[in-house]
């Protein structure tokens, strides 16, 4: 896994991984992570369905719930098709775009 850390953002990205082992590396080093927005980037990895995203729903849940943000990056599955509950988006830019505006509506309580 490649952890890269922007400001209060950190991007993990692995190129060659199964999503559940993806997810559970996430776990894995979770502590070390919690207080930072997650980009979780799928970007690299060719076949993604949406039982995939579905393995995402737990650290996502336990992320937001801390106030936090915490997006997934692909452009294998859409939007709309994904569950309420997992924030996807097409590019990595888009991610970090999103990241800012939920700090700015945690910042003004919104």
């Amino acid at each position: 896994m490649i952890f890269n850390k922007q400001g209060t953002t950190t991007i993990i990205t692995q190129e060659k991984t199964t999503i559940v082992e993806f997810v559970n590396g996430i776990e894995n080093t979770y502590d070390s992570i919690k207080n930072d927005n997650i980009v979780a980037n799928l970007f690299s990895l060719k076949n993604i369905t949406i039982s995939d995203i579905n393995e995402f729903l737990r650290v996502s849940h336990k992320h937001k719930q801390s106030k936090r943000s915490f997006v997934i990056v692909t452009d294998k599955i859409a939007y709309e098709d994904a569950p309420a509950e997992i924030t996807i988006v097409p590019t990595l830019i888009e991610a970090l775009d999103l990241i800012e505006m939920e700090e700015i509506e945690r910042d003004l309580g919104i």
